[in-house]
């Protein structure tokens, strides 16, 4: 490496650590530093020719975060010490070679590039008579409602070690939505973790940047009805017309495409003309993209082209984090120790704890009680006394037909397709695991099989999930949820 060069990144890499502090409103300098050289220990300068430094980065996510949050700090530093009119260059060594030294992969331009102009709302060619499944048809410019809520905003988002990349990414997103590396934005974990309100978070953030683009979210059951409605009035063709408008796609829940091949033909369909032209797309999902039964294998693929994140249950801190930060906005304020109560008690779903909350402080003022900790104990025992679930068959096959984005009719139909068959072994498996119902029993309750498919069931259950991960994986996912 040229030692020239290297001096003078180290001088500018100092020029930028100098004056962190004032291109940040954060006032934690301590933590402004400790980020700033944990991103820039790892990218390196490989060429300076004609006024066009080339910068060795990781992977494209140090690209686009180096763009979105210190292209004005390094461009203040690059111009001081190597003059105006530097042009910036990234070169991805992500998939290079063991033993090469310089990267394998095209070198992209950094943001001083022009962008192409942005496409009008109304595509070229398209009829201005287009079905708007959300108001009357006929608007040539798409005004809709986005379907987004206020309070699933960035400032309302509570950053921890479990969602920080995820959240990274997001931010990333709206400020360049479908300008990325990150298209489509896959974000996938456990209920109540906040997919929706960081997917939320995006659209409306792009509506307060960028007022005109077309946001729209939804659910992937909202989807599939607008839909078949569509298909049963023969207009199809409008439906993704009106969908290929879009400027921001966001479909909560995507996994409910599982087994239903005509609505995932027209997904795809909407979903290549959204990405081929620059437009982004966000899906959330309980389960990582592999992990969906049922689904095009193509749709599957499309997926992954861009990022898949997982969110995770939050940890005690960020739980505490989040519980005062919903309480605040209601005016309630809470003593150190219930908080921390609170935080422990809630390990995988705040939503609840907060509904929890909100009973205490009722039955305080109902009844002039003091608000303690006692009082708060004694309030989540009863409720959870009350709510206790009854494990029994219907339930086990609610659980499993959610998990794997099936109808109960097709659990309990005479199918032997593998999307279908495991998931009806899996139920017929936990229902001798954690019921006292007999082989026969389960059988009738399984559409009218025979105590002898059952059995087989289980065995079959218990001998493949010891040699095979996947299925392994099922066992452990559903009984978790089963037993939550």
């Amino acid at each position: 490496m040229d030692e020239n060069l290297m001096m003078i990144w180290q001088k500018c890499l100092q020029f930028m650590r100098d004056n962190l502090n004032a291109a940040e409103d954060n006032s934690d300098l301590k933590k402004l530093e400790k980020s700033f050289d944990m991103l820039f220990d790892k990218v390196q300068p490989l060429s300076l020719v004609a006024n066009n430094l080339t910068l060795i980065v990781p992977s494209d996510f140090y690209k686009e975060y180096i763009e979105d949050n210190y292209l004005s700090l390094l461009s203040a530093a690059l111009k001081k010490n190597l003059g105006k009119g530097v042009k910036l260059w990234y070169s991805v060594m992500e998939n290079r070679p063991t033993g090469e030294e310089k990267p394998v992969t095209m070198n992209m331009k950094g943001k001083s590039v022009p962008t192409p102009k942005m496409q009008e709302t109304m595509p070229q060619g398209f009829s201005a008579n287009i079905v708007n499944p959300f108001v009357v048809p006929g608007i040539r410019k798409v005004n809709i409602d986005s379907n987004l809520k206020s309070d699933y905003s960035f400032d309302n988002y509570i950053e921890g070690e479990s969602n920080k990349f995820a959240a990274t990414v997001a931010r990333s997103i709206a400020k360049r939505p479908g300008a990325t590396a990150f298209n489509p934005l896959f974000l996938h974990g456990g209920y109540g973790v906040g997919k929706t309100h960081l997917g939320q978070a995006v659209g409306l953030e792009v509506k307060n940047q960028f007022p005109d683009k077309v946001v729209l979210y939804l659910s992937s059951e909202k989807f599939i009805q607008q839909f078949i409605s569509a298909a049963k009035a023969h207009k199809q063709t409008e439906f993704a017309n009106f969908y290929q408008m879009v400027d921001v796609l966001i479909i909560d829940d995507i996994q409910f495409l599982s087994g239903k091949s005509a609505t995932q033909d027209s997904f795809f369909h909407i979903f290549d003309h959204l990405h081929q032209n620059g437009k982004q797309i966000i899906l959330t999902s309980d389960k990582a993209p592999a992990d969906i039964m049922d689904i095009q294998e193509r749709i599957v693929s499309r997926f992954k082209w861009g990022l898949s994140a997982e969110i995770k249950s939050p940890d005690l801190s960020t739980r505490r984090q989040i519980i005062v930060d919903k309480l605040s906005r209601d005016g309630i304020v809470l003593p150190g120790d219930m908080l921390d109560f609170l935080a422990a008690e809630a390990k995988t779903n705040v939503r609840e704890l907060i509904g929890v909350i909100n009973s205490v402080i009722a039955y305080s003022t109902v009844y002039k009680t003091d608000l303690s900790l006692e009082l708060l104990k004694d309030t989540i025992n009863k409720i959870a006394a009350n709510q206790k679930k009854v494990i029994n068959i219907p339930y086990i096959q609610e659980v499993v037909c959610d998990y794997f984005g099936i109808k109960k009719e097709q659990l309990l139909s005479k199918t032997r397709k593998r999307e279908i068959a495991l998931p009806r072994q899996l139920a017929m498996y936990f229902s001798k695991e954690l019921t006292n119902a007999t082989f026969t029993k389960i059988g009738e309750e399984m559409g009218g099989k025979d105590h002898s498919t059952v059995m087989y069931a289980c065995d079959t259950i218990k001998d493949v999930s010891k040699i095979d991960k996947e299925v392994k994986k099922y066992v452990k996912d559903l009984a978790e949820r089963i037993k939550k």
